[in-house]
């Protein structure tokens, strides 16, 4: 934040009664419009996980709205499918995902890692029911570097009205025991779990909504 200039640029709405100096204006040094977080939605497109991709795709639309974020959108079965470009339009992202069978979670994530940029920087929203149908040790690997790279991963069992998903106890328990934590949630509370994992809080490590 650039306070001199900010100052200057609010000076018409002091309010002399009170003292004080309303700023409506914000004047910061940054250069350009970087976003300040990379967020990763990396959705499971299994039969199971219907509720979830449409949720996820409504999110992901929001999400791209706002300048404060780089928001991507994986979708995959036991392929992957880069849905980023499709953002601006959720209904082409929800049309253009074709629910499928497998699962390759582990495959996912690599593909994931492979496009991030900012370790550091990045949040990865897996969002899937862990019925792996590849490799789990791939699977729990993959995490693994992931969050050894400084990338925050969370892993959202359902995006569903309901919040109670059926879901591989032991995926879960293994990513938990990374630091990985996995839990379900309803739409109305995605934008708060979304917002604690930004900004770097906590949040639970507990397979309920």
């Amino acid at each position: 934040m650039d306070w001199d200039r900010t100052v200057r640029a609010n000076l018409r709405h002091y309010l002399p009664e009170q003292g004080t100096l309303v700023p409506e204006r914000l004047v910061g040094h940054g250069r350009g419009r970087a976003a300040l977080r990379d967020v990763v939605l990396c959705v499971d497109q299994s039969g199971s996980m219907a509720a979830s991709v449409v949720f996820a795709g409504v999110f992901g639309a929001a999400l791209a709205s706002l300048r404060s974020l780089r928001t991507s959108l994986v979708a995959f079965d036991t392929a992957v499918v880069d849905l980023t470009d499709r953002l601006d339009d959720p209904v082409d992202v929800l049309f253009g995902t074709q629910l499928g069978g497998g699962t390759d979670i582990g495959r996912a994530l690599a593909y994931c890692a492979g496009s991030i940029t900012r370790p550091s920087a990045t949040v990865l929203v897996l969002i899937s029911d862990l019925f792996e149908g590849g490799s789990r040790d791939e699977l729990v690997r993959r995490a693994a570097a992931l969050t050894a790279s400084g990338v925050r991963v969370v892993v959202l069992l359902a995006l569903s009205d309901d919040g109670t998903p059926a879901h591989d106890h032991a995926n879960a328990a293994a990513l938990a025991a990374l630091g990985v934590p996995a839990f379900a949630c309803t739409p109305d509370a995605f934008p708060e779990v979304m917002a604690a994992a930004v900004e770097g809080r906590e949040l639970p490590n507990r397979t309920e909504g």
